[in-house]
């Protein structure tokens, strides 16, 4: 292979992706004009998040040793640049819906913005779960190059069967609600004309008919280029994050089936409680010297019920839904990777088709420099969502062991204080009568 032919190919880019346009891009192939796009800024931080706990426990609580105490000294975004935020997103207000046809859930999503891309500064929406997947659809299209955020199970959600329990609804909303401030705060992804649409208009069904014949052809486009090539080497950097992702959902895997079983096990250890103090309150009533000890035995036992419940529902609500939601991030960045390897596959075998055709009075073929810009600004947008993905992981995964700490502190708390109450009664002495005394 001739040397003029092999030019070097670096992961990140010679030159700024804010000079490159995105060959593998939607926008390329509806416009004749290259569109540039912005450069990939660090990750902003939380907002208010680092005054609360994930799960809505307010950071002060009556024990001053508490992990919520000590969440006042963390700094959960220390990491962060602190960008100023201009596009803020909410979703909220589940509704249920039911026509003849079918029956359905809506939730309003609320856009407020000072971006001059948007005509107002707020708007309001009801969108449905299928308007939330078109819209990561049409990122993944229009956007080959970068990490989409995923979305919720269609289905299945904290294995309730009820899809339009309560439950089920407000556990889907808050993950809609996540999916779409990840891509309100990307500094790409929120620029998209898609985002745009789902945001503002009231009704996405004729957009939903439109390019129906470039999604099959932008689709295939992916699946052709590397005609049974198999990729020579991926760059150390990409294989290391391959690696991780592998390791990473491995432990993962093994906390959701071990958090799942503890779930399951405090489901049938409350059953078992809720029997328990009731017959020390029923044993009371015939044992009139024990009647006040056995009666806050009881009641100790209940509060005991009372706070094995809300740590149970913070793993059901709070910690395990974290965990799926990575679980999906680890797919979707794999697809990515997956994407940008077939890039390089078709680089590499129309380098190598050139080097045969090679004609000295020629340089390299403009086939070929296109084909190594592609590669070149997917190695630059996965490195950058990558970066930006480790930094929001070490964020979400603080808040939620801090917010786990402060539960079981929270827990173990009430049922101290539940059977310090009891001593007294227990050390109290039985009055004696004078006709017992006698």
């Amino acid at each position: 292979m001739s040397s003029a032919l092999c030019r070097p190919l670096p992961s990140s880019g010679l030159r700024s992706i804010c000079d490159v346009s995105h060959p593998l891009s939607a926008e390329e192939l509806l416009s004749p004009g290259p569109e540039s796009e912005p450069e990939p800024e660090p990750a902003a931080g939380g907002g208010d998040q680092d005054q609360m706990l994930p799960n809505g426990t307010p950071v002060e609580t009556s024990s001053p040793a508490s992990s919520s105490s000590l969440l006042n000294r963390l700094q959960l975004d220390e990491e962060l640049d602190g960008e100023t935020k201009d596009l803020f997103v909410t979703v909220d207000d589940p509704k249920k819906h039911v026509s003849a046809m079918e029956t359905y859930i809506t939730y309003r999503v609320i856009t407020k913005t000072t971006r001059n891309e948007f005509d107002l500064p707020e708007y309001t929406v009801r969108r449905r779960y299928q308007d939330f997947d078109w819209l990561r659809t049409k990122l993944e299209e229009s956007q080959p190059t970068h990490l989409i955020p995923p979305l919720p199970e269609k289905f299945v959600v904290k294995g309730v069967v009820d899809r339009f329990s309560e439950d089920f609804v407000e556990t889907r909303r808050k993950a809609l609600d996540k999916f779409l401030k990840r891509i309100a705060d990307h500094p790409v992804l929120s620029f998209n004309d898609h985002f745009n649409v789902f945001l503002t208009v009231k009704d996405l069904n004729p957009y939903k008919k439109q390019g129906l014949a470039f999604i099959t052809k932008m689709g295939e486009s992916v699946k052709y280029v590397t005609g049974g090539y198999k990729l020579r080497n991926r760059p150390v950097e990409f294989a290391a994050m391959g690696d991780y992702l592998d390791t990473f959902l491995q432990k993962l895997g093994t906390i959701d089936r071990i958090a799942q079983r503890i779930v399951k096990e405090q489901a049938e250890y409350l059953v078992e409680l809720r029997e328990y103090g009731p017959i020390y309150s029923s044993w009371s009533a015939i044992e009139e010297e024990l009647n006040k000890p056995l009666i806050g035995v009881s009641n100790c036992v209940g509060s005991n019920c009372i706070a094995l419940e809300d740590l149970s529902e913070d793993m059901s609500d709070d910690f395990l839904p974290v965990l799926r939601e990575y679980v999906l991030y680890i797919e979707s960045m794999k697809n990515v990777l997956r994407k940008r390897d077939q890039v390089q596959a078709e680089y590499e075998a129309k380098l190598e088709t050139a080097a045969y055709k090679k004609d000295d009075k020629q340089g390299t073929p403009t086939s070929v420099e296109k084909c190594q810009d592609r590669v070149e600004c997917f190695n630059a947008d996965l490195k950058a969502d990558w970066d930006r993905w480790q930094s929001n992981k070490r964020q979400d995964f603080r808040q939620l062991l801090m917010g786990m700490a402060d539960k079981n502190i929270q827990y173990y708390e009430k049922c101290l204080a539940a059977w310090e109450s009891v001593i007294p009664l227990l050390q109290e002495k039985p009055e004696v009568t004078s006709e017992g005394h006698s």
